[in-house]
């Protein structure tokens, strides 16, 4: 089993930029695909991006595309998610997740994902 911890969530004014991390503890996830999604108040649970296990195959959501850089780091077992010109439809609770063999066409869903963390709270103020 892997376990997740994220952190790096704040309050933030809108247009700034934060950096949030995703620690894993437990077995080696160096395999497998990492993800971060994010959940508003009264809305579903939605994708933000993901990295394959060697950082070669990256998606984004269209509304962080250009503005968002999801990365790993094997060796320290950490996955990071740098968000910049932040606005206030970015508040939600940010998970990171994680999974063996999620096929790259379905790694936008959720159900694709076995471990997850408790989530971060990132505001954005207007």
């Amino acid at each position: 089993q892997v376990q997740l911890v994220e952190s790096g969530g704040r309050l933030v004014q809108a247009g700034g930029s934060l950096r949030l991390s995703c620690a894993a503890s437990g077995r080696t996830f160096n395999s497998d695909t990492m993800a971060w999604f994010r959940q508003a108040p009264g809305k579903e649970r939605e994708f933000v991006a993901a990295i394959n296990w060697n950082g070669y195959n990256i998606q984004y959501a269209d509304s962080v595309k250009g503005r968002s850089a999801i990365s790993r780091d094997n060796a320290k077992n950490t996955v990071y998610l740098q968000m910049n010109s932040l606005n206030p439809e970015d508040t939600a609770v940010y998970y990171c997740a994680g999974g063996p063999y999620i096929n790259y066409v379905r790694s936008q869903l959720p159900s694709e994902y076995g471990y997850w963390g408790q989530g971060t709270q990132v505001t954005v103020s207007s």
